[in-house]
């Protein structure tokens, strides 16, 4: 199985070249490249020289013998009354499918959008209209299930694909040769769902990603497994009931993001062989 991590704190230290090359270096065989923040935001939306820099993404990783397997494309994907938000971002979940396309990406999670009323029907016509650029690319868009904070508790509770019918239920109204799921794990039991459970539910054929991180059940922590409070021994199990043929993708970024970078690398190097110990209980 494919051991990835995303880019996101590593960039944000290191900026993206030598992200990789770190990544590369800690063993990790691929890389969730992270499009959602804004130290590549000018280099990637605003510049014409976005596909150069690109391929010279592209080639570092060949260089450190690792390869693109995902990616996240810019978050929110629409914020409902924000129509200055909207105009910008619009035409950057375009450019980020694109440029996936060139590094040779699998899948790019693009999250799905409460719009406060039909929100199966408003998500579904939204990524029906990337389709097309999809297409083009050679690129599978992956939803993924979301939380949101109640506006008068503010304690977390359900949203958008929370709930593995409703997931489901999306999934099945678009075409599974464009559009999968990536199952994020943390977010499941923050609305009170139960990870095993979830990934039964979704199964072998919906179920082609991951995100992969530890959480308290109180904060979305996105730390590193073992680190928080979710039971691994039964997530990997329902993982290998069903067969999940898979990559394993960290979005456990937290997990670093207090330590120093004199002792960065050491850090990646356990997260990494964390991963491996969990691929292991999932394949053995």
């Amino acid at each position: 199985m494919i051991l990835s991590t995303q880019t996101h704190e590593t960039a944000e230290r290191f900026g993206d070249i030598e992200a990789v090359k770190h990544i590369a270096q800690a063993g990790f065989d691929a890389i969730d490249y992270t499009m959602f923040e804004d130290y590549n935001e000018q280099e990637l939306f605003y510049n014409d020289k976005y596909e150069e820099y690109a391929y010279k993404l592209l080639q570092t990783a060949k260089e450190n013998g690792v390869f693109f397997n995902q990616a996240h494309a810019p978050f929110p994907s629409y914020r409902v009354g924000d129509d200055e938000y909207n105009k910008k971002t619009y035409p950057k979940l375009h450019r980020s499918i694109e440029i996936c396309g060139i590094l040779g990406v699998k899948n790019i999670i693009i999250h799905p959008v409460d719009f406060k009323g039909d929100n199966k029907k408003k998500n579904i016509a939204m990524y029906r209209d990337l389709l097309p650029t999809a297409k083009k690319a050679g690129v599978k868009i992956a939803l993924e299930n979301m939380w949101t904070r109640n506006p008068r508790t503010r304690n977390i509770s359900p949203n958008v694909c929370s709930v593995s019918s409703e997931f489901a239920d999306f999934l099945e109204a678009l075409d599974p040769a464009w559009f999968t799921a990536c199952l994020d794990l943390g977010h499941i039991g923050l609305i009170g769902e139960d990870e095993a459970q979830f990934i039964h539910a979704l199964g072998r054929e919906k179920l082609t990603a991951l995100h992969v991180h530890d959480t308290t059940f109180v904060e979305d922590s996105h730390t590193l497994p073992f680190c928080g409070k979710m039971d691994w021994s039964a997530i990997t199990k329902a993982l290998k009931d069903i067969g999940y043929k898979g990559d394993f993708t960290f979005e456990a970024d937290n997990f670093l993001s207090r330590i120093p970078n004199g002792f960065f690398d050491t850090a990646l190097k356990y997260m990494h062989d964390c991963g491996r110990y969990l691929i292991s209980m999932i394949e053995e």
